[in-house]
Order: structure tokens, then sequence, then C-alpha cells
């Protein structure tokens, strides 16, 4: 093995650990996941109320999934999701004041910091072809959207 792909595996594994560590940290003093804050974070920025619909759109996520995670929210006070009363078919969630004490505790970290982070665009050009790459060489094509 060369001293380049053991280099990457350590970084691999090194952000691999610190994602765990701030997900535990998040269940444990604010009872949400990492995805959870940070589809409360962009509620929140996008100015509710926010169709259910234009989340859906706009995020790359499965409808599920993110069904699930506005679920869970809501069942925690965080976020409220009401039908919308232009069409009752769809859905409209909005950040509570519950959901927004949590984003004032919260710490900004993951993915969801770059929205805020005045980061250097050529840094983040590359960061986000190292995690293409990432996907390609670990042979985890398939399991992506």
């Amino acid at each position: 093995m060369s001293g380049e792909a053991l280099a990457a595996m350590q970084a691999w594994t090194r952000l691999d650990q610190a994602v765990a560590g701030l997900n535990r940290e998040l269940e444990q003093r604010f009872g949400v996941t990492g995805a959870q804050l940070a589809i409360l974070r962009i509620v929140a920025e996008w100015r509710p109320p926010v169709p259910l619909a234009g989340l859906r759109e706009r995020l790359v996520m499965h409808p599920a999934t993110l069904g699930q995670l506005l679920d869970r929210l809501a069942g925690r006070g965080f976020v409220a999701l009401t039908p919308d009363p232009a069409d009752r078919r769809r859905r409209l969630v909005e950040i509570t004041d519950r959901g927004r004490e949590l984003l004032e505790q919260a710490p900004v970290a993951g993915p969801v910091r770059l929205r805020q982070a005045d980061a250097d665009p050529e840094r983040l050009r590359r960061l986000a072809a190292a995690l293409t790459d990432a996907i390609e060489l670990f042979g985890l094509e398939e399991y992506a959207r």
C-alpha cells in the first residue's frame, strides 16, 4: 500500500470519527442528529413557512428520508408541520421557538457550516472534487443518490 493511500484512509477515518462524535454529542445534548439539525438550520434560513415540496426540490435527499427527519423534529417540538391553506395536500414547515432556541445553543459544524463559513471558493471546489473522488475511489457510487 502506498503512503498516499494510507494517508487518504487515515483522513477518511478522522472525518468519519469526527462526524460520529458530532452526532453523539448532538443526540446526547439536544436529542437531534446532525442531519436533523442541518434541516432545522435550512428551514430557519428560508424564512418559514417553507413548503415541504420546496425542501424536497432543493435538497439532495430522498423524499421519505426528509419526511422522517421532519416528523422527528415536529415530534420534539422543533418544527410545526401544517397543511397549506392554498392546497391542503401540501404541507408547510415552520420553525418553532423551541427550534430557534436549539439553533442558538447547538454548534455550527458539519457540512451545513459551509453555508456560513467565509471559505475560499477554490478551496470549496477542491473539497467538492475530493468528496466526489472519495465516493468513486471507495466504490460507493451505487450507494450515492
